[in-house]
Parts: C-alpha cells; structure tokens; sequence
C-alpha cells in the first residue's frame, strides 16, 4: 500500500513540474516588466508568487 502512495504522490509531480517551470518563467517575465516599469507593488507580488513555486518545487523534488 505505501508503495501504491509514493508511486501516485511520483506520478502527480511528473504532471505539475513541466507546469510549475512554465508558470515560474511567466512569473519571471512579469517580475521583470514590474521592475522596467519600477512597479513596486507588482514586484513584491512577483517575488511572493514565485517564493511559493520554490516552495512547491522543492515539496515536488523531494
């Protein structure tokens, strides 16, 4: 049973990763058009959002 689990827990981090990537690289575009137009509310929500897709980066690799 507990191999059935990490088996699923695997396969649900394949899927999210390659979405996880594409939705930090939006993010990162975002922060970096807040920070040409000097956006100081759009950057630290910028450096939030992408602080929580480290976060769930590291859950997904470990």
């Amino acid at each position: 049973m507990k191999q059935v689990v990490k088996v699923i827990k695997r396969n649900e981090a394949e899927k999210r990763l390659p979405v996880l990537r594409l939705e930090i690289d939006y993010e990162l575009a975002t922060l970096f058009d807040a920070m040409l137009a000097q956006d100081e509310a759009q950057i630290k929500k910028s450096k939030l959002i992408l602080e929580q897709f480290r976060q769930e980066m590291l859950r997904l690799k470990a």
